[in-house]
């Protein structure tokens, strides 16, 4: 009897487990499509587990294999498979990530509105394994979501930022020496100056979050990169639940690099909860000033073990300060370098403006605010060379957004670099390097539209986004009072999405000392 039931039992949990998978491969995507041709979405029919992934990553390599000639318009290079998608099957169609369809938007409005009801539109439940890379804030949703941004928010100050303008400085003054070093007798040289940026931008978060050097954070820098490299690999296959938990090469690699980064910041971060019960803390770093502020936070909730961050959740925040930080930050550095290369009239009015702001003294905090050419700059190569590419969102129920109905399950794709680069939004002149678009802000350059959001926007706009632009402003000012440069001969145009827009082979630029 007892044998019976329990061949009954097995049975069943066969039943079950066949149902879902059956579920999760077949009917909810084929549910799905209807649905969204129903709405009068197109794209291509479903294919059983790997949806468009085999044509995405076909059309990604041969895109990624060759560079590019010098022009601006990269979409084609970075965003292939989406472009294509939208041309043959119109501007709100979809794609299928696996098993899950995207539906990608490019209508500014409807933007909007999902970037603002962030309740009804969450970021997508990460790949575990992604997660080992961005942690912390970015994932999170609803009260852990604001719990969280509550107690980082005061880190990002602009207050506490200027307290930071000595750090921004002194590391993009190491960086400059370095080029110094290097010139020939005729005051020149002839570098690639990536590997500088990338080092400038690692150095600065690992000063401003931890007040340590870039000689203490190089090992966790050289890790993040390499999670972030297995990262992608990882996001360009197809999602198999527990997969993670196979003992493949990258699996491995993946597990070894996040607890050796674990417990360098675990060793971080307990020196500097020492320091700061000891009262021996500066407080004019981000980790100091977020465990000051969760202290605060738990304090004057009386101690409740469910408000504050746990040292797990430190942790995870520390390592997005880390890949956040410096991501962003060096691909504007450098893009905007390659691009004042290719433009001498703009970068000898960039130029003038730094040397009528600051002359050849360090920039004050007071006088980066002043900088509208360099600002302008900014805006236009965020335009042009966004550090993210697109966004994502996906459905947790059924919703309407503007005259569409999206059913629960459906991921939303908001393609950053299509709208950027969208003539209809930005004129026939969308693929050129004007900085004069954005002479009256942002507001006016995009007509009030949602068709510029290197940071994202809504309420989760990226709390480290005054933090990239005055290290961008630091950076670029310094640079421009002691040099002058231009692209080299041997420079190739291959813009790259990895984790951020990157070049692909480095930016090789000719350096010319300045004469004040």
């Amino acid at each position: 009897m007892d044998l019976a039931w329990a061949s009954i039992l097995i049975l069943i949990l066969i039943l079950i487990c066949t149902w879902r998978v059956l579920n999760w491969l077949w009917l909810k995507p084929k549910r799905l499509e209807r649905l969204l041709r129903e709405q009068g979405l197109h794209g291509n029919p479903y294919k059983l587990l790997v949806g468009d992934m085999k044509e995405l990553l076909k059309m990604r390599n041969e895109a990624l294999s060759k560079p590019m000639n010098l022009s601006h318009d990269i979409v084609p290079r970075v965003f292939t498979y989406i472009q294509h998608s939208v041309h043959r099957h119109g501007k709100n169609s979809f794609i299928w990530f696996g098993p899950t369809p995207r539906v990608t938007l490019t209508d500014p409005e409807l933007i909007r509105e999902v970037l603002n009801k962030i309740y009804d539109f969450r970021k997508p439940n990460l790949n575990p394994q992604v997660r080992l890379l961005a942690p912390g804030l970015v994932s999170h949703e609803g009260e852990k979501w604001s719990m969280h941004r509550k107690i980082i928010n005061p880190a990002f100050n602009l207050e506490k930022l200027k307290n930071m303008l000595p750090l921004f400085t002194k590391c993009c003054d190491d960086v400059i020496s370095k080029w110094e070093t290097m010139m020939s007798s005729d005051g020149s040289c002839e570098i690639d100056v990536w590997p500088f940026i990338h080092d400038l931008a690692s150095d600065a978060i690992s000063r401003t979050a931890f007040g340590s050097s870039y000689g203490e954070g190089r090992r966790i820098f050289q890790l993040l990169k390499e999670q972030g490299e297995l990262t992608i690999k990882v996001l360009l296959k197809v999602y198999i639940p527990g997969w993670r938990f196979v003992p493949t090469a990258i699996n491995r690699r993946m597990n070894e690099i996040n607890r050796d980064i674990r417990a360098s910041l675990w060793d971080m971060i307990n020196k500097r909860e020492k320091a700061l019960n000891a009262g021996e803390a500066t407080k004019n770093n981000l980790l100091d000033i977020l465990l000051e502020s969760n202290h605060r936070e738990i304090q004057e909730n009386g101690n409740n073990k469910n408000v504050g961050l746990k040292l797990e959740e430190v942790i995870e925040e520390c390592k997005l300060f880390y890949l956040a930080g410096q991501e962003t930050t060096s691909v504007l550095i450098v893009w905007t370098m390659i691009l004042l290369s290719r433009y001498p009239d703009w970068q000898t009015r960039a130029r003038e403006e730094v040397l009528q702001v600051f002359g050849n003294t360090k920039p004050d905090f007071d006088g980066l605010s002043n900088l509208k050419i360099v600002t302008m700059i900014l805006y236009e190569v965020l335009r042009l060379y966004s550090p993210v590419v697109d966004l994502t969102r996906i459905t947790h129920k059924d919703v309407k957004l503007g005259n569409i109905f999206l059913p629960a399950g459906v991921q939303i794709s908001l393609p950053t670099i299509l709208l950027h680069h969208d003539c209809e939004l930005w004129g026939d002149d969308v693929k050129e390097f004007k900085p004069e678009r954005f002479s009256e802000g942002i507001l006016k350059a995009t007509n009030g539209r949602a068709s510029f959001f290197p940071f994202g926007g809504g309420p989760r706009i990226c709390i480290g986004q005054n933090f990239a632009l005055l290290e961008a402003k630091i950076a670029l000012s310094m640079i421009l009072q002691r040099f002058s440069f231009e692209l080299s001969p041997t420079y190739t145009h291959a813009p790259n999405s990895v984790i951020t827009l990157e070049p692909q082979y480095g930016a090789h630029v000719i350096l010319r000392k300045v004469e004040i």
